[in-house]
């Protein structure tokens, strides 16, 4: 089978390899849909992120769907023939975390496209049957593709607490950033005002349903907003709104950490934080989100098929990868599809 393989920064290599065999507990699935992340970039372009070095080729690619064409010992839940959203995450099913529900923290979790354990750019993968999620037949293998970051985006919204007479502010219109807003619209909040720097993206926020959004072109821009939101989700991975959390925060309010910003240390006030009891949750991931992701989208109340800017093939995967960077201001969603 084919596979896409990043050897070096800037540098993917299309190779032949060999199909897997499912193991017991495993399904064997021909990938038809994978979602090119903004992790996936930073891999491409710098080779690492935080302490998660490319020391070896690896395939990228964690947002999948696929066909399962095989199923090994034991499976009893699918069969060949079943269109499956693919949760990339394996934990080990033993530690405390998973054991309390939290298998997102596993100290032993293999993920999907982060070193060095593979990913979905490759034209079959096996993978654990109870970590694959039925798509109903009006969910298109794109749109299950996308439940890995519609998953995320539940997840925040989920341990931020958020209620509906809430006011939201969202830091950044990315993917992420889309799916918090599209999550906090289908538990019933309504005043969300979205931050970005660029007007494309800040479109689609209002398309989607943002009250309002705002185009930043200074820090001296979030001035107007000081104490004025209830819940901020900062989506957009950057020093510069991490650090403008404790100013527009309200008293007693919470701010949700998704992005993950470049550097390890970013400027906080936390006398601020301190003086407004505020309180700052992180987000890593998700645990059991997946259902509830298939099940919103089915119900047609979050919409992911708008967010597709662009289809590309397996054998176009580097130029796939070099139109999502010369297009970053503009697009949200590129897909890998295998109509094969």
């Amino acid at each position: 089978m084919k596979a896409v393989y990043l050897v070096k920064p800037k540098q993917l290599e299309l190779r032949e390899i060999d199909i897997p065999a499912p193991l017991p507990g495993e399904v064997l699935i021909k990938i038809k849909a994978v979602g090119i992340c903004g992790s996936d970039v930073h891999f491409y372009e710098h080779g690492r992120i935080g302490n998660f070095v490319v020391e070896k080729p690896i395939i990228l690619g964690h947002e999948a769907a696929g066909e399962v064409v095989e199923v090994g010992e034991g499976v009893e839940n699918l069969m060949p023939g079943d269109r499956v959203a693919i949760e990339p995450q394996v934990p080990c099913r033993k530690c405390k975390y998973c054991k309390t529900g939290r298998y997102n923290i596993c100290p032993d979790v293999e993920f999907w496209a982060t070193p060095p354990t593979d990913g979905a750019f490759r034209e079959f993968v096996t993978h654990p049957a109870d970590f694959c999620f039925k798509l109903p037949d009006n969910v298109s293998y794109e749109e299950g593709a996308m439940m890995e970051p519609l998953s995320v985006g539940l997840w925040a919204v989920e341990r931020s607490g958020v209620k509906p007479e809430h006011k939201v502010a969202i830091l950044g219109s990315g993917t992420i950033g889309i799916m918090v807003l599209q999550c906090l619209k289908a538990v019933g909040v309504t005043d969300i005002t979205v931050f970005d720097i660029f007007p494309s993206k800040l479109e689609i926020a209002r398309n989607l349903g943002a009250k309002e959004v705002v185009l930043v072109k200074a820090k001296e821009d979030y001035k107007n907003f000081y104490n004025s939101f209830d819940v901020v989700f900062e989506t957009a991975g950057s020093d510069v709104t991490v650090s403008e959390i404790p100013h527009i925060l309200s008293i007693g309010g919470r701010g949700i950490l998704v992005g993950l910003p470049p550097s390890d240390s970013v400027p906080l006030n936390v006398t601020e934080l301190i003086a407004k009891e505020a309180t700052i949750e992180t987000v890593f991931r998700y645990a059991n989100m997946y259902p509830r992701a298939v099940e919103l989208v089915s119900e047609g109340k979050i919409m992911l098929k708008s967010l597709i800017s662009r289809y590309f093939d397996l054998e176009h995967v580097p130029e796939a990868f070099e139109y999502v960077i010369s297009k970053r201001a503009e697009i949200v969603k590129v897909m890998i599809v295998n109509n094969k």
